[in-house]
């Protein structure tokens, strides 16, 4: 019975100590604020939730997304137990052990068992082909969560078994609403200039929203019983302090405004004026992965194939960011900013795209022409697939004439090269398979 008490005592006293995000931690799916699409009445997550149909998942999002809670979440409204590991930590031995635990489960209590493994994109291969037939069996559940694209970082026959949820950046009103319960948490209030600024500094991540509002309030208490002031009201200068000086100053309105004049900066292809607003960004604490995200859509968006390695540099900006983080990666950052603005820029891929999706959503069911059809499987050739096809590689230019689309989408023109930069040579290829044969 002591034992008891005293276990109780310890988890009472560590969840008092706790950081205000893991005190804030959703108890059901109603709680949870973001991730709608997933966990609403009537999402599909929820459905196979509540229907105790769940499979293996892997969740897949940025930081401070709710993966880790959603994981918890799922296991308490199933009746199956909830065994965590982390990639970071564990090992072959690890899951082994946490297998053998639950075929014990199973087969003495007829409890199922819920394995989450965190970071899963950290395991190695043998690790995660140990987990294959455990999951293959039904066994155990897997929930993997990542942070990485899981196409790349997990086995091939672990995702086949698998579902993958994704899990998106929380929306401005989830993050109130979430720091909304913090200030009541803390017994502190904020001011709304203070609440745009923890809003903007989060980049969708709800768990760094709620460590700023920890630090900030703490030093508001400080600074207001110094003052002999009554209260713990959080103002911006608190946000700013808890943040070593780095927020968004002037809030949402100048966060649009200031990531929309380094786009149109580097579009017109200023140097020197995208440097500033990237600096601009950064001094005021701007999400250094929102730069990046931004400067990718940039590369094909206004340069396109004006400079093909317009999109290596800017992906290649946006893993250092990743794996490099700031202050250092700002270099990353200030090289690809320099490289699209100094690149030739072409926006004829977008408007192509635009074409495309206009057919596509005007037009009527396409029906794909017979000699592009699979051919692969054994009785294919039976029903005419494949017929007629030309392999290009067989010509001598390695180029043949035929047609790729269906009918009604056929000699419609998408893409029309720009004469800038490298687009000038696919505009003379182009024009030259394109034109009509005599």
């Amino acid at each position: 019975m002591s034992g008891d008490l005293f276990a109780a005592a310890a988890e009472s006293a560590l969840a008092e100590a706790a950081p205000l995000a893991a005190r804030l931690r959703p108890r059901t799916l109603d709680e949870m604020s973001g991730q709608q699409h997933l966990v609403a009445p009537g999402a599909p997550l929820r459905a196979l939730v509540e229907a105790d149909r769940l499979g293996s998942v892997i969740l897949w999002g940025p930081p401070g997304t709710g993966k880790t809670t959603l994981a918890r979440l799922l296991a308490s409204a199933t009746k199956k137990a909830f065994v965590p590991l982390s990639a970071t930590a564990s090992g072959v031995k690890e899951v082994r052990a946490a297998i053998d635990e639950a075929r014990h489960r199973l087969g003495e209590q007829g409890q199922g068992t819920i394995l989450f493994i965190d970071e899963v994109h950290r395991f190695n291969k043998a690790q995660q082909d140990v987990l294959l037939p455990a999951v293959e069996d039904g066994l155990v559940v897997l929930v993997g969560a990542t942070t990485e694209n899981p196409f790349f970082e997990v086995n091939a026959p672990l995702m086949s078994r698998s579902t993958l949820w994704r899990l998106l950046p929380l929306e401005d009103d989830d993050l109130r609403q979430i720091l909304g319960r913090g200030l009541a948490a803390e017994g502190a209030s904020a001011a709304e200039d203070a609440l745009d600024a923890l809003v903007s500094v989060a980049g969708g991540d709800a768990r760094s929203a709620l460590n700023t509002l920890e630090l900030a309030a703490a030093v508001a208490r400080v600074r207001r019983a110094a003052a002999g002031e009554p209260g713990v009201v959080v103002t911006v200068a608190d946000v700013a302090a808890a943040r070593d000086g780095r927020i968004v100053h002037q809030g949402a309105d100048s966060h649009y405004d200031q990531i929309s004049a380094l786009i149109k900066s580097v579009r017109g292809s200023d140097p020197d004026a995208g440097l500033y607003w990237l600096a601009q960004m950064l001094d005021a604490g701007e999400d250094a992965r929102f730069l990046a995200r931004r400067l990718v859509i940039l590369a094909s968006e206004d340069v396109g194939l004006a400079d093909p390695m317009a999109l290596v540099v800017a992906d290649a900006a946006a893993r250092a960011v990743e794996f490099v983080g700031l202050p250092e990666a700002a270099l990353n950052l200030a090289e690809a900013v320099v490289y699209l603005a100094c690149a030739p820029k072409s926006n004829r891929v977008m408007v192509a795209l635009g074409r495309a999706r206009d057919d596509v959503r005007g037009g009527p069911r396409p029906v794909v022409p017979t000699h592009l059809r699979d051919a692969s499987y054994q009785s294919a050739g039976k029903i005419g697939h494949g017929a007629g096809y030309r392999y290009p590689h067989d010509e001598p230019g390695g180029w043949v004439d035929q047609q790729y689309r269906p009918e009604g989408a056929d000699g419609h023109v998408y893409y029309e090269p720009s004469a800038h930069g490298e687009e000038a040579a696919l505009a003379e290829t182009l024009g030259e398979r394109r034109r009509p044969k005599r």
